[in-house]
C-alpha cells in the first residue's frame, strides 16, 4: 500500500533559549540560544507523520539544489520517506522559529517568494496514478498549482483528501476530503463569522464544498474538534477525546495525514475524520515535534483555536457580553438555587432531584441567554446509562455552554421500545443523568418525540447520536429548529455501544 503526499516541503528549525535581558541598542528581547532542532515542515511533516500508519510513503515535492534543500532531503530520506523532488528555482523555504519558555518570540522566514517549480517527470506521474490515496498539502508555494500535477490528481482514481491554503488554488474537483481549519475556512469561504462558532463552521463548509465540488469539507476547529459538512442537511461534530496544552503546530498536518490513511484503508469519511480527530489530539497531546525529531542541529498553522462565540441568532441580548465559562453557566454548583417542577407532559419528576424538571430547565436556560452562552439539547431513553451514552453527552456538552437532557418518560420507551421496557423507571434514570457533570437538566417528556419541549426550551443546538452514514435524509427535528434559527447535529456513537446490547449480552451470560 502507497501513500502519496504532493505539497510544499520546508525546512522548519526551532532555536530555544532563555530571555534574561533587553538589547541595549533597541527595545528587543534577548534570546540566549541553548538547542537548536531542524525537522521537515509542510507537506514534509504530514510525510513522516504518514509513516506511523506503515505504509510506503512518497512524497512530491520541490527542492532547491542550495544547501537546506539538502539538508531537507536528507532528514525525510532518513526518515524512509521516498523523496520524488520536482525542480525549485531559487532557494528551499525555511521557517525558523525563536523560543523561549515554550513561547514563540518570533519567526524568521527564508527562501523569498513562492517559484512555480519544474517539469513533472513521468515517474510522478505514475505515482499519482497508481497510489492507494493521495494527501495534497498545501503551503501556498506553487506544487499544488502546478497544471500537470492537477490534471493527473484530477483523474487520480485514489481518494484525494487536500489540505488546502488560503493562497493556494482550491482543490481541483471531485476530491474526497478537503481540510481547512477554521480561520482557513473563513477566510476561504469568505464567511464574516456572524453567530456562533459551531454555525460559522457549518455555513463556511457547505459554501466551499458546493464551490470546489467536493465530496466533504472537514472544518476543523482545535479544542472543539471538526464539523463534517458534506452532501446531507446534517453535519458530523467530531469532539476530540482530550484536549492537550502542547504545542498545537502541526496538528493540521496531523489531522490531513491520518485522514487520508484511514481512507486508504477503506474507511467511510465519516469515520476518516474521526480517526483523524484522534490523531490530531494524540499528535497535541504528546507534545507534537517531540517524539518525532532528535537532530542535534536543533508547519503548517495549527487547526484552529477555538473562536469567541458570538451570541447565537436567537440570543435576544443586543451587545455581545463577555465569553461565558461552564462555571459561570451550566455549573452543577448553579443547580442548588433551583425548584424542582414538573414535565411538560404532565409527568412528575423525582423527589426535590435538583436539575430535574421544567423549573429547573427553565430558569438554567433564561441564565444561559441572559449571559449570550450557547443551550445545547439532547434526547434519548437512556434506559441502561452506558459508556456510549456518555461520549454523546460529553459530545454535546462541549458544544454550547449547558446541556439538557429531553427524557422520554416511561409510558413513552413502551410505546417506542416494548412492554418489556424501561428497565428502570424514569426517576432513577432522570436521577442518574443529572448526577453527570456533563448534563445540567433533564426535562421528561411524554410524547413520541420531543417536539413539544424542543419548542420550549428553542435550544441553539439540537444533538443526536448514531451510526452515521455520509449523507442521508434531514432528521426530523431539524425543520424544527430551523424555525428559530437553531441547529442539528450529529455526534458518533461509540462503537459496539448500546443499551440493546447490553441487555441481550447480560440475558445469555455475557461480559
Amino acid at each position: 500500500m502507497r501513500l502519496v503526499i504532493v505539497g510544499d516541503a520546508l525546512l522548519d528549525r526551532d532555536v530555544d533559549g532563555s530571555v534574561r535581558r533587553i538589547a541595549p541598542d533597541a527595545p528587543a528581547p534577548v534570546l540566549d540560544e541553548e538547542s537548536s532542532r531542524e525537522r521537515p515542515g509542510g507537506a514534509g511533516l504530514a510525510a513522516l507523520l504518514a509513516l506511523d500508519s506503515g505504509y510506503d510513503v512518497s512524497l512530491v515535492t520541490a527542492i532547491a539544489a542550495d544547501e537546506a534543500g539538502a539538508r531537507l532531503t536528507r532528514l525525510l530520506t532518513d526518515a524512509g520517506v521516498v523523496v520524488h523532488p520536482l525542480p525549485l528555482p531559487g532557494a528551499t523555504p525555511e521557517k525558523i522559529r525563536l523560543r523561549a519558555a515554550g513561547q514563540v518570540l518570533l519567526r524568521l522566514d527564508r527562501g523569498g517568494p513562492p517559484e512555480p517549480p519544474g517539469d513533472v517527470p513521468i515517474a510522478v506521474l505514475d505515482l499519482v496514478r497508481d497510489a492507494d490515496a493521495i494527501l495534497v498539502s498545501d503551503y501556498g508555494r506553487g506544487v499544488a498549482r502546478h497544471p500537470v500535477l492537477r490534471a493527473a490528481l484530477e483523474e487520480a482514481k485514489a481518494p484525494v483528501v487536500w489540505d488546502p491554503h488560503p493562497n493556494g488554488p482550491p482543490p481541483v474537483p471531485n476530491v474526497r476530503l478537503v481540510t481547512p481549519n477554521e480561520s482557513e475556512a473563513l477566510r476561504l469561504s469568505g464567511d464574516a463569522g456572524k453567530g456562533s462558532g459551531l454555525s460559522s463552521a457549518q455555513r463556511a463548509g457547505h459554501a466551499l464544498r458546493q464551490r470546489w465540488r467536493a465530496g466533504a469539507v472537514v472544518v476543523t476547529r482545535g479544542a472543539h474538534g471538526a464539523v463534517l459538512c458534506h452532501s446531507g442537511p446534517t453535519p458530523l461534530v467530531v469532539p476530540p477525546s482530550r484536549v492537550g496544552d502542547g504545542d498545537t503546530c502541526g496538528a493540521g498536518d496531523s489531522f490531513a495525514a491520518a485522514a487520508a490513511v484511514a481512507l486508504a484503508g477503506g474507511a467511510l469519511v465519516s469515520e476518516a475524520v474521526q480517526q483523524a480527530v484522534e490523531a490530531a489530539s494524540s499528535y497535541v497531546s504528546a507534545g507534537a515535534h517531540a517524539r518525532l525529531f532528535t537532530t542535534s542541529r536543533p508547519g503548517k498553522s495549527p487547526a484552529s483555536t477555538p473562536s469567541a462565540q458570538t451570541p447565537p441568532a436567537s440570543t435576544p441580548p443586543a451587545s455581545t457580553p463577555p465569553a461565558s465559562t461552564p462555571s459561570d453557566l451550566g455549573d452543577k454548583s448553579d443547580k442548588s438555587d433551583m425548584g424542582n417542577g414538573v414535565g411538560l407532559a404532565g409527568v412528575r419528576d423525582s423527589d426535590d432531584v435538583v436539575g430535574v424538571g421544567v423549573g429547573d430547565a427553565g430558569d438554567l436556560v433564561g441564565r444561559v441567554r441572559a449571559e449570550g452562552g450557547t443551550v445545547v439539547a439532547t434526547g434519548g431513553c437512556f434506559d441502561l446509562l452506558h459508556t456510549g451514552h456518555l461520549a454523546t453527552l460529553r459530545a454535546a456538552r462541549s458544544l454550547g455552554d449547558c446541556l439538557v437532557v429531553c427524557l422520554n418518560s416511561d409510558d413513552s420507551v413502551r410505546r417506542l421500545k416494548g412492554p418489556e421496557r424501561p428497565l428502570n423507571s424514569q426517576v432513577d434514570r432522570a436521577r442518574l443523568l443529572a448526577a453527570l457533570d456533563c448534563v445540567d437538566a433533564v426535562v421528561i417528556f411524554d410524547e413520541p418525540t420531543p417536539e413539544s419541549v424542543l419548542a420550549w426550551l428553542r435550544p441553539d443546538v439540537w444533538v443526536k447520536g448514531g451510526d452515521y452514514a455520509d449523507g442521508g435524509p434531514e432528521l426530523p427535528e431539524a425543520e424544527l429548529m430551523k424555525r428559530w434559527g437553531g441547529q442539528t447535529v450529529i455526534v458518533p456513537y461509540l462503537n459496539g455501544r448500546s443499551t440493546t446490547q447490553t441487555i441481550a449480552a447480560a440475558r445469555s451470560g455475557g461480559q
